[in-house]
């Protein structure tokens, strides 16, 4: 199965797409940049989804749900969020069909046609903000702490599976607050759960910083991110958090009464991540032979693979196995047993090697005799017998050391793949290489445009960790004053 994969070395974005397909994760669909998602790849979906719920309502917010369809005249209501969207939205014009004069199928009804064109949600700040001009009118109100789970529609001509698609699933949180402190507070929660789940769960070293206001999300004002290096050297920006202020509150004129009765503004923000980190997952990780699936987030946590010879040995084996499978999910370890008779064992090694599970387990009657079991871990591909008898907690150890070697391996790989640049030829050098390039920057848009122009890097983020620390310098473009580096990058 391999060999049907492309290299990463001899072409990355076929080897991307060749394991997104080969891996059984998705496919594109009849609909023009939308996709479809297949049964193992939405598995590791609901896996991202039900941690990351967890972690929501860990910090107090609800879900809701709000409508697909949202009126025009919602979004002409905040000028820089319209002008933001307004490229990538498709519209509803009329509400029926009818059979075709020729008898050939169906037209859309021309006596049909909306008193007022609806989007299909490129995202939710309008409707639901609309929806909270209702639930507030006092202080008791705030703070509103609402998400959703939801598809979005964002008319993208250049697609790509799960990193770019004109539909695709995410989660958007919304969140009403009484004064610009907490809203502020909130953002940098959000984007920090966000910066726990990449490293803990995908094992994926993230910087959190800044967007310029140039890179900021249309109508906020200031956007927080998590940043993450895939292994060609681009940037991927996996999740985003939005301080909103009171744009939206002010569109929709959501105001609410403080304790002396006078009337203010709410506060707002909003953030989200999607499929996206599907892409992430697949490209931070993931080698020629196929997926490399950190073990928190793999649907298949062990497969065991029997060698047999003749039904009655399998069923032996098979019973054999069961015992171990209990044992496994008593510790919350999920794990299937490949008992297919029609295809080779070599095959359905090549197969869950390529879908990324983390422990393969092999057992023979010669092993059973033995006392021991064969275990392969995916992300070394080393091999070893080890005793049955307390294979259990073995396996548990053994996860969790998977789960931190991929984690180690992608951060030592960004640091590898990081440097200070100060020159101009430097940059131009170096950015064409796939590095992140910590730069300074004179922090004007004009010089951003113009090293995009030149070069297609973009500045990822302006960190707030110790990534980068504060150190005046002068710009790499201009020559200009900088008080800090930033960290310039070429990105999906």
């Amino acid at each position: 199965m391999a060999k049907e994969v492309t290299s990463k070395e001899e072409n990355y974005s076929q080897w991307y797409n060749n394991l997104v397909v080969k891996a059984d994760l998705a496919e594109n669909s009849a609909v023009r940049g939308c996709m479809v998602i297949k049964p193992y790849g939405y598995a590791i979906w609901e896996k991202i989804q039900a941690q990351l719920d967890k972690m929501f309502k860990e910090t107090g917010h609800q879900n809701a749900y709000f409508p697909l369809f949202i009126p025009k005249s919602f979004l002409s209501r905040e000028a820089e969020h319209v002008e933001g969207f307004a490229k990538e939205c498709a519209v509803v014009t009329h509400h029926r069909l009818m059979a075709s004069p020729d008898g050939k199928g169906v037209v859309v009804d021309p006596d049909a046609r909306l008193e007022e064109e609806l989007i299909v949600r490129p995202t939710s700040e309008t409707i639901i903000w609309n929806s909270y001009k209702n639930w507030i009118k006092s202080y008791r109100d705030l703070p509103i702490l609402c998400n959703q789970w939801a598809n979005v529609v964002r008319w993208e001509m250049r697609t790509r599976l799960f990193l770019r698609t004109a539909e695709f699933l995410w989660q958007e949180g919304h969140t009403a607050h009484a004064t610009a402190q907490e809203a502020m507070e909130e953002t940098m929660r959000m984007v920090n759960v966000y910066a726990d789940f990449a490293r803990n769960y995908m094992a994926l070293p993230v910087v959190v910083g800044h967007k310029t206001e140039h890179e900021r999300f249309a109508g906020a004002l200031d956007t927080l991110c998590i940043e993450a290096m895939m292994q060609d050297g681009k940037a991927l920006q996996a999740g985003t958090s939005h301080f909103l202020g009171q744009n939206f509150a002010k569109a929709f004129d959501v105001k609410f009464a403080d304790k002396d009765g006078n009337l203010s503004y709410v506060w707002a923000t909003s953030w989200g991540v999607s499929t996206r980190l599907m892409g992430a997952l697949i490209m931070s990780h993931s080698d020629n032979n196929g997926l490399i699936l950190p073990p928190a987030l793999a649907p298949i946590q062990v497969v065991m693979v029997p060698i047999y010879k003749g039904q009655e040995q399998l069923d032996a084996m098979v019973e054999h196995l069961n015992i171990i499978k209990k044992e496994l999910e008593e510790k919350g370890i999920s794990v299937k047993i490949d008992s297919r008779d029609n295809v080779r064992s070599g095959f359905k090694f090549a197969e869950w090697e390529l879908k990324g599970v983390p422990v393969r387990l092999v057992v023979g009657q010669r092993d059973i005799d033995n006392g021991v079991v064969e275990i392969t871990r995916r992300d070394t591909s080393e091999k070893k017998s080890v005793e049955r008898e307390g294979i259990a907690c073995y396996i548990q150890k053994l996860l969790d050391e998977i789960q931190s070697n991929i984690y180690n391996k992608a951060l030592d790989f960004r640091n590898s793949h990081t440097i200070k640049v100060d020159t101009w030829e430097e940059f131009k050098e170096k950015i064409e290489e796939g590095y992140f390039l910590l730069c300074h920057w004179d922090g004007t848009t004009e010089t951003e445009m113009k090293i995009q122009e030149e070069t297609k890097a973009t500045i990822r983020c302006i960190p707030i960790d110790s990534f980068v620390n504060e150190e005046p310098g002068t710009c790499v473009y201009s020559g200009k004053p900088s008080q800090r580096r930033v960290i310039f990058a070429k990105s999906y």
